[in-house]
């Protein structure tokens, strides 16, 4: 008898009188804003995993190369080095470069 009693008692306090009703639904919060919010919050999310996905492997394969502005100014040392160009000249290429 007692085990009845406590079976009864934990079937009702399980039961969720609040949720039975769609309007009463806790995503329809609101007129389904509750629901739509999180839907959105979802997209962002996954949106901001794939940004950061595709930047870090932009950034890891870029690791590998040397820069162009700095290849572009080797080449405008060794000419200088060479007295391809004068000093006067080295300077202002140099200062195009930084730009």
């Amino acid at each position: 008898m007692i085990t009845r009693a406590l079976v009864v008692a934990s079937v009702l306090v399980q039961e969720r009188v609040y949720e039975w009703g769609w309007g009463m639904h806790p995503m329809w919060g609101l007129w389904g804003i509750w629901g739509i919010g999180m839907m959105l919050f979802m997209f962002l999310f996954w949106g901001l995993v794939i940004v950061g996905i595709v930047v870090g492997i932009r950034w890891l394969v870029r690791q590998g190369r040397p820069e162009v502005a700095d290849s572009a100014l080797e080449i405008l040392r060794q000419r200088y080095a060479r007295g391809e160009i004068n000093r006067e000249e080295f300077e202002a290429k140099r200062r195009d470069l930084a730009r």
